[in-house]
């Protein structure tokens, strides 16, 4: 008998905003120095909420959005720092003692 398996989203599992944050939580935590992990975080989030509605929120294109938060999408910092803050986030920085 086959087995028959899924595609799993991890978007569909974002039903609220506490699930948002400790999501993007953990892939801030768990991404170490990869920032693709944050740029796939903020592409999950997006397909959770709006996609349309980020991008009249950060004032990109819904198409210029979808090729930033892409696996081969390069997004400048000002393109992620507008995805943020159209998500409800500010990007702060923090000293870390080492």
């Amino acid at each position: 008998m086959a087995i028959t398996t899924t595609r799993w989203n991890s978007a569909e599992h974002l039903k609220t905003e506490e699930d948002i944050q400790l999501y993007l939580e953990a892939c801030l935590e768990e991404s170490g120095d990869d920032p693709n992990v944050i740029i796939h975080a903020f592409s999950v989030i997006a397909r959770a909420k709006n996609m349309t509605q980020l991008a009249k929120d950060s004032g990109l294109t819904r198409e210029g959005l979808y090729k930033a938060l892409s696996p081969d999408g390069n997004p400048s910092f000002a393109t992620v720092t507008k995805v943020a803050k159209a998500l409800g986030y500010k990007l702060t920085v923090q000293s870390v003692i080492i």
